[in-house]
């Protein structure tokens, strides 16, 4: 399959191939690759199999439950994806290092990763070492398979891409984009059961709606997210300023 070298590119690895486009077919996502954004290649991993009953896995080495997917297969399959050395090669693992905004806005930077999906009960380790895999968690939980965190690394990427959001501002001024979790945000009607939009948010004043929300995104990340405030440059540990 050509592509654009100008186009960012995702290449999947993946059991379930059916399991793609899924959620990014829809959507920002879908539109973008409607349009030709971007582009997303699912690749069956069964296919560089070489047997007749096209086996992937086998029985973990030392003993144990489950199966592993095995090194030679999976190399193939790599091989077969023709990725280049320019391009990312991402194992989602749950113990990866952790998918951040900073990671995402990285990735979405260069000219799309391949992205190998496991299965069982992991993959035979020389297989990691030998092509380079980079092992990528979107969360300390486990999954039946890495296509949905896949999917999840793919749309965060996908958003980022020039033309993809209708307004540049969408995505500098959410959660996280400063190391801050985003503000509170409102919508008519003014009033509802009871609960009104706060006052400085209809007042006109921009700086004061400004300072207000980034007040608000301070107050949120120290509360909800200690190790995100703590991590800010010049921050020791949960020092507070005042809330607006």
């Amino acid at each position: 399959m050509s592509s654009s070298p100008t186009i960012w590119r995702a290449t999947v690895l993946t059991l379930f191939p059916e399991m793609f486009p899924g959620p990014l077919g829809i959507s920002l996502a879908g539109k973008a690759l409607t349009s030709g954004l971007w582009e997303l290649e699912a690749r069956d991993i069964r296919d560089s199999a070489t047997d007749r009953h096209r086996s992937v896995d086998d029985t973990p080495a030392g003993g144990g439950p489950g199966m592993v997917l095995r090194a030679d297969v999976l190399a193939a399959a790599i091989d077969a994806a023709d990725a280049g050395q320019d391009r990312p090669r991402l194992l989602m693992s749950p113990r990866g290092r952790p998918l951040t905004q900073s990671l995402v806005a990285e990735l979405a930077a260069g000219p799309g990763p391949l992205v190998v999906c496991g299965r069982f009960e992991g993959v035979d380790q020389r297989v990691i070492e030998a092509r380079h895999l980079e092992e990528v968690s979107i969360g300390d939980y486990v999954l039946s398979g890495g296509e949905i965190a896949a999917m999840t690394l793919i749309d965060a990427c996908v958003r980022l891409l020039p033309g993809v959001m209708g307004k540049q501002a969408s995505g500098e001024d959410e959660s996280f984009s400063e190391g801050l979790l985003e503000y509170p945000q409102f919508t008519r009607p003014q009033e509802f059961e009871g609960r009104g939009i706060p006052e400085i948010l209809i007042s006109g004043d921009h700086a004061k709606v400004a300072a207000w929300r980034r007040a608000e995104a301070e107050a949120l990340t120290r509360t909800r997210r200690p190790d995100l405030w703590a991590a800010r440059p010049g921050q020791k540990g949960t020092k507070r300023t005042t809330d607006g």
